[in-house]
């Protein structure tokens, strides 16, 4: 199959998906994999072989995502129900005011994503944004989106996350000026994209409280609930955990233990077992209490799960199809100066396949070139120039999607008109950013 038609048969299935979802009122999970199928068989899959591209996608993608979702929902309700959430938030927000609290949301988005997965970060700090909603009796959007996008920056901005370290390797910049670069394209970025928008979005759409209900508090509270400072505490052991193996592993002797404990599913794992201990010497929650909050912190993220691992299948369809190729190659070939090269290459291959990491790396390959003897700001300024293109465009073959749409209580319309758009206003102006540096910076 030729480029066009390749470009044009994944644009065919994005416009299938939406029509199966909005008018045609399929579910997602099966409209997802119907999608899956039908552009494997457009874009030549022999028929034999369909069956095992959808394994591969499910395979692939819940991998990883259902550990860290099933780990972290757990986590979620021993918070909600011990009294844990609704403590932080009432601090965060007697601490802040109503008005500052999502500002201090979306800088706590930023330091967490900096050196924790983005998914991780997510299923760990969203329900405390509904929890500071309720606390101030504003729209959840308004707390959450700030959060989104402090999280968004962090995931791809602001080493040491892997997706800017890994480009700033490819492409010769140096770490420090990645750092400085990302905070001044990302913070503004963060403020309009989040606070801003935020404040924009809270006031014309509406979650549906019935989807959210399970991160609702207990109307029957615990007699000792847990405190703001353990709760705390709680939340931020596997942050620590995974900032460790994160900084620290590669330095350790060769015995891989602190890249053991420092990976999403073992810092999320012992994270549980502290929360379980902690509730437990408290008095908070008993052996029985705790089996059941965590068994019932998991019925509702099946679904999630299922989405997301079905999106994952849509994404592997176009990958083997080769959309990826032919998007970057369209990049490589358009003769555009190198900041624009470098964001439009991250965004197409980002549309893709939906991975900002991989957008980003895909993206660094083919500028390298470009910048080979370059020297002072440039590399980095590139760098970010391709961190603002990998984050653009959101949508349904990128796991963030959905999980925002489950964890927000959204439609897959509101999703698109929400996280799509935040997800672009960040790239967007945190490239511009870039630009005006390169201007002042040389």
């Amino acid at each position: 199959m030729t480029g066009p038609t390749l470009l044009f048969a994944a644009a065919g299935a994005v416009a299938l998906l939406l029509l199966l979802v909005t008018k045609g009122r399929v579910p997602a999970f099966p409209a997802l994999l119907l999608t899956a199928v039908a552009l494997a068989l457009v874009t030549g899959t022999p028929a034999s072989e369909v069956v095992a591209r959808v394994q591969e996608g499910m395979a692939g993608t819940l991998g990883y995502i259902a550990v860290v979702i099933g780990l972290g929902a757990m986590i979620g309700a021993l918070l909600e129900r011990s009294g844990g959430a609704q403590a932080i938030a009432r601090g965060l927000v007697a601490r802040f005011g109503p008005d500052r609290a999502p500002w201090a949301l979306a800088l706590a988005g930023v330091l967490v994503a900096t050196p924790v997965f983005f998914d991780v970060a997510l299923v760990l700090l969203l329900p405390f944004a509904h929890a500071a909603a309720r606390e101030a009796g504003r729209p959840v959007l308004r707390y959450a989106l700030p959060l989104l996008a402090g999280l968004a920056v962090g995931h791809a901005f602001v080493p040491p996350t892997p997706g800017p370290v890994a480009v700033a390797g490819l492409v010769g910049a140096d770490l420090g000026r990645v750092v400085l670069v990302g905070l001044v394209a990302g913070l503004p970025a963060v403020a309009i994209g989040g606070v801003w928008f935020g404040r924009f979005a809270g006031s014309r759409v509406a979650p549906d409280p019935a989807a959210v209900a399970w991160l609702e508090p207990d109307p029957d509270p615990p007699a000792r609930p847990l405190t703001a400072v353990a709760a705390v505490g709680i939340v931020t052991l596997p942050l620590v955990l995974v900032l460790a193996g994160t900084m620290l592993g590669t330095s350790d002797g060769g015995t891989g233990w602190l890249r053991l404990v420092g990976h999403p599913f073992t810092a999320l794992l012992l994270g549980l077992l502290a929360a379980i201990v902690v509730l437990r010497r408290r008095g908070t929650l008993d052996a029985a209490e705790v089996v059941s909050v965590c068994n019932r912190g998991l019925e509702p993220v099946g679904l999630i799960i299922l989405v997301t691992g079905a999106g994952g299948v849509l994404g592997k369809v176009l990958v083997a199809a080769g959309a990826d190729r032919v998007m970057a190659d369209l990049a490589s070939g358009s003769g555009l100066p190198v900041l624009l090269l470098a964001f439009s290459a991250a965004a197409l291959v980002r549309v893709v396949q939906g991975s900002a990491t991989v957008a980003m790396v895909t993206a660094a390959g083919l500028v390298a070139p470009l910048l080979a003897g370059q020297a002072g700001w440039l590399p980095a300024l590139v760098t970010i120039a391709i961190a603002g293109g990998a984050t653009v465009l959101s949508h349904v073959n990128d796991s963030g999607f959905w999980l925002v749409s489950k964890y927000l209580g959204l439609s897959e319309g509101d999703t698109f008109r929400v996280w799509t758009s935040l997800e672009t206003i960040v790239g967007v102006v945190g490239f511009v950013v870039v630009l005006g540096l390169s201007l002042v910076l040389g």
